[in-house]
């Protein structure tokens, strides 16, 4: 994330208070009311509230079964075929906001934001870091296709496991609230932050 990305949420925060304080200043309360409905302020604080990501994935693929068996250890000898890969990833979770899934709406005592639900946004292998290892039977040579399958096959097996990490959707939607709360804090005297997400009927309210 570059620099104008991180101060962006900044920036639009500091201008929620002092709208805020001009409103308080002169008296407005429709000042204020357009701070906390300003959907296109909301969306960008959301969207920029991501969640960054960073690990190892790592897979052993082996034609070797390990079970002590004479044909097992024959095969060790001379037709093993053993692959370990570990490469560094970079994810990214966090909302792409939906028109059809965004809203913004203000009560007397309740400031109500619906939101897409969290999901993986972006998934990438640092493949220049990538460590590799084999263990090659006597009768067997070295195969760069089978690296190749191999980080296929690490790609897909590594992402789909962080697609359904609940872990990091919730972590997700903790920095998500937090963001807002700053940005909404000078309305929270008043009124009561609800974060509503896709597909879920209800979100604690924030204090």
């Amino acid at each position: 994330m570059n620099l104008k990305k991180l101060l962006l949420p900044v920036m639009l925060i500091a201008l929620a208070v002092l709208i805020f304080w001009m409103g308080k200043r002169f008296g407005s309360t429709n000042v204020s009311q357009q701070v906390i409905s300003n959907s296109t302020i909301v969306k960008e604080i959301a969207e920029l509230a991501s969640l960054d990501v960073q690990g190892s994935a790592s897979i052993k693929r082996s034609n070797i079964e390990n079970n002590g068996d004479w044909t097992d250890n024959l095969k060790k000898a001379f037709l093993e075929n053993t692959v370990w890969v570990t490469i560094p990833y970079q994810a990214k979770f966090g909302v792409n906001i939906d028109e059809k899934l965004f809203k913004v709406e203000l009560t007397d005592k309740k400031i109500i934001l619906r939101l897409p639900a969290p999901r993986l946004l972006s998934y990438e292998l640092k493949m220049d870091r990538m460590e590799t290892s084999n263990r090659k039977g006597w009768l067997l040579f070295q195969n760069d296709e089978t690296y190749t399958d191999v980080q296929k096959t690490l790609y897909q097996t590594s992402r789909a496991q962080l697609e359904n990490n609940p872990t990091y959707i919730a972590q997700s939607k903790e920095k998500i609230q937090k963001v807002m709360e700053q940005y909404y804090a000078p309305f929270l005297k008043d009124h009561t932050l609800e974060i509503q997400y896709d597909g879920e009927t209800k979100a604690p309210a924030l204090k």
